[in-house]
């Protein structure tokens, strides 16, 4: 029971950072917060998506690229132009990392993208990223009670890149459009999308990318944006 609680906890406490720091914030500049403010949900980022940590910056460059050639030979992460799930990925991962290189080599450092260099590069080695496994690992040594719990070791190890797979994979290739004359494959996977908080409304954010509520029809609820409703309600972010 501790294995599963964990393992909610931790889903769904990195995809918030994700979808509200990564995405919302840091790609397309949805609200604004405070430079002390954006530190703490920069750190929160990498607490929660620990070994998976993705650099906010590089996420922003990338995810703005896929907006502007979505689904085309251009697009760092289309299922429309790769052969196999394990291509789509490793493309993923090669563009991400190439853009991470350019920040550190080019020490960019771009007024609209949230940039911390001494948390980027502690994020970013190897040996941290070895410490949060090892801690994974602990705690599952500590509250597991059968063997098979430990298959969900690696959904923790993976999990920021686990939750940008289901989003731009599924998100682009399986549900329904709301709006089938934008020049894209975009798809809402998830009439309700409990999965991943909101993200999995593909074809509405195409749509109206710059609108912080992915939800359109009357079925459809987005708990990000209703996350960042709270948070400007409490006047975290405005």
């Amino acid at each position: 029971m501790e294995i599963l609680l964990f393992l909610f906890c931790h889903w769904y406490l990195s995809l918030f950072f994700q979808t509200f720091f990564l995405h919302r914030y840091a790609s397309h500049k949805m609200f604004k917060m405070h430079p002390l403010l954006e530190k703490l949900f920069f750190f929160m980022t990498f607490i929660f998506q620990g070994s998976s940590f993705l650099n906010p910056a590089a996420y922003g460059v990338m995810h703005r690229r896929h907006h502007s050639y979505a689904d085309t030979p251009e697009d760092p992460h289309s299922p429309l132009h790769t052969k196999s799930i394990i291509l789509f990925n490793w493309n993923t991962i090669k563009e991400y990392r190439k853009l991470v290189n350019q920040f550190k080599m080019e020490q960019r450092s771009e007024i609209d993208l949230p940039r911390w260099r001494f948390l980027e590069n502690l994020a970013e080695s190897l040996a941290t990223r070895f410490i949060f496994i090892c801690l994974y690992i602990l705690f599952y040594l500590e509250f597991s009670t059968a063997v098979w719990e430990y298959l969900l070791l690696p959904i923790h190890i993976f999990m920021g890149p686990i939750h940008g797979f289901i989003v731009n994979w599924f998100g682009h290739k399986i549900g329904y459009r709301n709006f089938n004359k934008i020049p894209d494959n975009s798809q809402n996977t998830l009439p309700l999308d409990i999965l991943m908080m909101g993200e999995l409304y593909q074809n509405n954010h195409h749509k109206r990318p710059n609108n912080p509520n992915f939800a359109w029809r009357w079925f459809e609820f987005d708990f990000g944006y209703w996350a960042t409703l709270i948070l400007k309600k409490l006047r975290i972010i405005y």
